[in-house]
Parts: structure tokens; sequence; C-alpha cells
């Protein structure tokens, strides 16, 4: 990953993150978002990290984590523990997602998640082809991807309202976190990578 692809993807997010917020960062990998939100916006807040090494990396930079399968799910953490609790290119790795998804939500007053697109051409014209996708955004062949849910932004949007899960915000970018009118215009077919700041619905 290149320093700028890096800040980039972070400035994005930022965003999204008020200043001395409480932060859940599920799959944090080496704790560089949850540092630099410390940095950038005095956040506080936990890292879940399964891979070892990215749990020595997090604590050697003074990233609070702990060593967790998602899958295990979030009932250890109260109901409203955190102001934002984040997934990042993890949901399509996750067993379950329509589990984990309203547990965030449980215990965060927002989400966020990002994941590859699916339904992005490329991936379409792999498949007509006859095989599966490899592109930027999903790296991987099929006999070595960690990735068992792959999804697009109509399938997740379609679970969002099947859980009852409003969407805040959605932006499609590339792999440089980059957007453009084509990516605005039709996501769906354009967007490399999706990213959501969702919630709760509120009750009427």
């Amino acid at each position: 990953m290149s320093p700028n692809h890096l800040r980039t993807d972070l400035e994005l997010l930022s965003n999204w993150i008020q200043p001395s917020s409480h932060v859940l960062d599920l799959g944090c990998g080496d704790g560089t978002l949850l540092e630099h939100l410390r940095q950038q916006r005095q956040v506080t807040g936990y890292g879940l990290e399964i891979d070892p090494e990215n749990v020595t990396r997090c604590i050697a930079a003074g990233v609070n984590v702990i060593q967790r399968d998602l899958d295990e799910g979030l009932s250890d953490f109260k109901d409203n523990a955190f102001d934002y609790v984040m997934m990042t290119q993890t949901l399509q790795a996750i067993r379950c997602p329509d589990q984990l998804l309203p547990e965030m939500l449980r215990i965060g007053r927002e989400g966020i998640v990002t994941f590859p697109n699916f339904g992005h051409w490329l991936a379409r014209l792999q498949l007509l082809r006859g095989r599966m996708p490899v592109s930027r955004a999903l790296p991987y062949q099929w006999y070595d991807t960690p990735n068992i849910h792959h999804c697009t932004l109509r399938d997740f949007e379609a679970l969002c309202q099947k859980l009852n899960i409003q969407i805040l915000e959605c932006m499609v970018v590339d792999p440089e976190h980059k957007s453009s009118w084509g990516m605005r215009t039709f996501p769906n077919l354009l967007g490399e990578i999706a990213v959501y700041r969702i919630q709760r619905c509120l009750e009427t």
C-alpha cells in the first residue's frame, strides 16, 4: 500500500468521525487507522484483530487492541458503548454479516462499513468469461481468498433494509479511494469499493 493511497483512505474515513469520539475498529489490522484518528481527531477506543502479527504491531504503536475472532460476535460489549464502530474491508470475510451488522449498531451510535463491490463492471466481465473475478479491489484467486461473502452495493442495501438499518451516506471509490462523475452516476457498475455510514432506523 503506497503512502498516498493510505493518506487518502484515512482522510476519507476521518471526515465521518467527530473529534474526541469513542471508536471501535473491527478487524483493525496493524492499527494504522486508529492511530491516525487518535492523532488527528483525538479519538479513544479499541481495535479487534485476529492476526497475532497485527496485534503485535498495534501494541508497538500504542494502539489498544483485543485479539478476537469477529465470528464470535460482540456480546462482551454493552449497548451504546461507542460513538462509531468501523469495519473496513472485513465484511466479506465474516461468516454471518447479517448478524454482525445489527451488533455493530447495538454497541455503536453509527457504523462505518467498507467492502469491495462485486457488481463492478470488471467483475461482471470476468464472470461472463467463466472465471472468478480478480482485480485491484479483489486481488485474491478463488482458492486462496479470505472472502466468503461477496456482495454488490444493491445486495448490501437490500440487507440494510431487511435489518432495519438506515444508510446515512454512501460513497464509491477506486482502490486509491478516489471517486469520479461516472462512479457517482453508476455506483454499482463503476464503483470498486463501497463506503457506507449507517445507523439503526429511528423508531416512529
